[in-house]
């Protein structure tokens, strides 16, 4: 059974403060784009209670043990024991350290997956505890729609948002942003917890508004500390601007910029040939 995982982008990402447990909240606009890694599960002959895990495509850096699919299968597992082994093969097309979310999604579509082969009949709110234990943008892959997302990005309020008709030019430099260290360059006071209701209407009226107004409205906090230290990312951004995109921005914590242009606009770029440029029609 195949499962293609897609990434996402975000439109705008507000820090508003470090909790007691360490992580952050956010506020942002979790967007899916149509750029896919390519999973596959089958059923083990092996019968060992194992997950064989083989990977190809860009190649994964790490010990295989925290890769979330994995982490995924053992979550059901321990849930589930009659969970049979299985064979899962991870084609890797989304790049890593990019701030595209392809990890979670990795992670998310393993629960998903799992829960339509088997027939684990594990509810959406199941498959959202689940995905958080995983991650804190894991949950969004499960809903799949354009969302709100507040506290650790776990709370999820899908909009309305149509962006019909617009081109999304996505381009990642093939820079690894340590999420950790771009977190720990926002100065942030260590064990406070900011209601970030306010932050998240105000992000709500800023994207349901007129798209001419994000340039000045919708901001990354990322974007500086990451811009000062690879300033290569910045010229991605500045570059989409100069070619005609509407709205230009780094995604997560970067290394992707992404772009968004009216229909038919979409300009001829002389980027790096290392460099993953990707267009789709929104």
């Amino acid at each position: 059974m195949l499962f293609f995982p897609n990434c996402k982008i975000n439109l705008g990402l507000k820090i508003t403060g470090k909790r007691a447990d360490g992580y952050h909240n956010i506020a942002t606009v979790f967007f899916p784009v149509p750029f896919n890694d390519v999973i596959e599960i089958i059923d083990s002959k092996e019968h060992s209670d194992e997950i064989e895990f083989t990977q190809s495509g860009i190649s994964i850096v790490g010990d295989q043990k925290d890769n979330l699919c994995i982490k995924a299968w053992q979550l059901l597992k321990n849930d589930f024991p009659k969970l049979p082994s299985v064979k899962l093969h991870l084609h890797k097309a989304i790049p890593m350290g990019a701030g595209l979310g392809g990890g979670s999604a990795d992670g998310a579509a393993t629960l998903l997956l799992l829960n339509q082969k088997y027939l684990l009949n594990i509810s959406e709110t199941q498959l959202l505890s689940y995905a958080l234990q995983l991650g804190s943008d894991c949950p969004f892959f499960i809903i799949n729609k354009p969302c709100l997302g507040s506290g650790r990005g776990e709370l999820l309020q899908p909009i309305s948002l149509n962006l019909k008709g617009y081109q999304l030019v996505v381009v990642n430099p093939g820079i690894h942003v340590n999420t950790g260290w771009a977190f720990s360059q926002l100065n942030l006071d260590a064990n406070t917890v900011n209601d970030n209701a306010l932050t998240i209407e105000s992000l709500s009226n800023i994207i349901l508004g007129d798209m001419v107004n994000w340039k000045d409205e919708l901001k990354n906090d990322f974007e500086q500390p990451v811009f000062e230290k690879f300033p290569a990312i910045e010229v991605i951004k500045n570059t989409l601007y100069e070619k005609g995109a509407v709205y230009a921005s780094m995604s997560g914590s970067g290394s992707t910029v992404f772009g968004i242009f009216k229909e038919n606009k979409i300009p001829h770029f002389n980027f790096p040939s290392n460099y993953l440029v990707f267009t789709k029609l929104i």
